[in-house]
Parts: structure tokens; C-alpha cells; sequence
């Protein structure tokens, strides 16, 4: 499991960058996690509420990528992008005796996902494949103090999941989302061993909102088989 930063360069294709550019940087991460000759499967990020279980991968270095916001696999290697948006990479051991590989997950919760339960559904995906002790790690994302959003929009959201109501450092609207997926994992008995800083404030990492026009790091999670 890892989050990259802008050390490592921009991962998405969507955002303008030379495609073989993005290409031999997702190269470069997949020989330094090990992971060779497997790739990391990324996602057609939409701000939906589908979560896909993959039992083969698409070509990860394609466009054709599978459109979701959170993937479960057994044992495959996944990727979620963001640049202010809350991506959680999650890992559970199958049932004892088993003999499966660890069931793994990547999602990207931003303001609708959150809103729409991604991460409870990527949760129960990975329980209906026979997930046991889930483990989350919540990666690098804007923080309350500094999520500005209508308060209409913070009512909204809050109505189904109350723990990101916020106020900006400023005083005004704001939106934790990081602490609405704390919230989630939690109710649903997840353990979690990390929460990321806040993208805006650390030039270290993409933020959208600081920048507008922005690359995407990265969450990654893999098994070595």
C-alpha cells in the first residue's frame, strides 16, 4: 500500500499530459512496488457510486479502463487517482483455509461518492467476496478547514452522512470529508491505520482546488504473490 506525491509525476491521462509521459510513470511505480510483470489496474473515475469486483484486469496502460470509483480484486493490484478528493485503499484477509489471495480495494470518494455510500459499498463488496478483517487507509485529501462549499451543499451532504459538516478556517461552509469516510469505515467496523494530510495546503501533493489545472497522485494497493 502507498500514496504517491508530485514527486512522482502526474498519473492520469485525462488531464493533458503526454500519454507515454504518464505511461513510464506508471511503469516506474509498478518496478519499484514489485509487482512486475502484473500492472495496477486504474479507473474510469466518474464521482459515481459503482464499485466493480475484477476477477481479470483491462490493460491498465489502455483508456479502455473499467468505469467505476471503487474496485474490489482478489489480489490484483489496484489504483485510485485524486487531487483533493478522499481516495482510500483498503485490505482484508479472506476466510482462514481458504487458500485466496488478500481481497483488496481502491476507491475514490469525492463529494457525491462520499455522499452516495462508495465506501460502505466497496466495504460490501469485499465482504460478499468473503472479506474478514478489513484494514483502510485514508490517503492525502482537502481537509474541513479548507473545503469551501455552499451551505446548501454542506446540508445536503450531511443529511445522510453528518460527520462531514464543517467550518472553513475562515468562517465559512465548509465540508470534511475525510472525516465523513472516517465516520463510514467506522460504522462499519473497519479498522483504520492512516489518515493522509490536507492537499491544499501541502505543495508536496495535487490539489484542484489550489491549482484548478492539476495532475493526480496516486493510492496504490497490492499483494506480492
Amino acid at each position: 500500500m502507498a500514496f504517491t506525491d508530485a514527486g512522482a509525476g502526474n498519473l492520469a491521462l485525462h488531464v493533458g499530459d503526454d500519454p507515454a509521459d504518464v505511461r513510464r510513470r506508471r511503469d516506474l511505480l509498478e518496478a519499484a512496488s514489485g509487482i512486475k510483470p502484473r500492472r495496477f489496474q486504474y479507473m474510469n473515475q466518474v464521482h459515481g457510486s459503482d464499485v466493480l469486483f475484477l476477477e481479470t484486469s483491462a490493460d491498465a496502460h489502455d483508456t479502455a479502463v473499467p468505469t467505476a470509483d471503487g474496485l474490489v480484486s482478489r489480489g490484483m493490484p489496484l489504483a485510485v487517482m485524486v487531487a483533493d478528493c478522499v481516495p482510500v485503499v483498503m485490505v482484508a484477509e479472506p476466510p482462514s483455509g481458504t487458500g485466496s489471495l488478500p481481497i483488496l480495494a481502491a476507491v475514490h470518494a469525492g463529494r457525491p461518492g462520499v455522499a452516495a455510500g462508495i465506501v460502505p459499498g466497496a466495504i460490501h463488496k469485499m465482504r460478499d467476496a468473503g472479506a474478514v478483517d478489513i484494514r483502510a487507509w485514508i490517503g492525502p485529501s482537502i481537509c474541513g478547514s479548507c473545503y469551501e462549499v455552499p451551505g446548501s451543499m454542506r446540508d445536503s451532504v450531511t443529511a445522510t452522512v453528518p460527520a462531514a459538516w464543517s467550518e472553513t478556517s475562515w468562517g465559512t461552509p465548509g465540508l470534511d470529508l475525510p472525516a465523513g469516510v472516517r465516520s463510514q469505515l467506522e460504522a462499519d467496523g473497519v479498522a483504520i491505520e492512516y489518515s493522509g494530510q490536507c492537499t491544499l495546503e501541502n505543495e508536496s501533493l495535487y490539489s484542484y482546488r489550489r491549482n484548478r489545472h492539476t495532475g493526480r497522485f496516486a493510492g496504490l494497493v497490492w499483494t506480492h504473490e
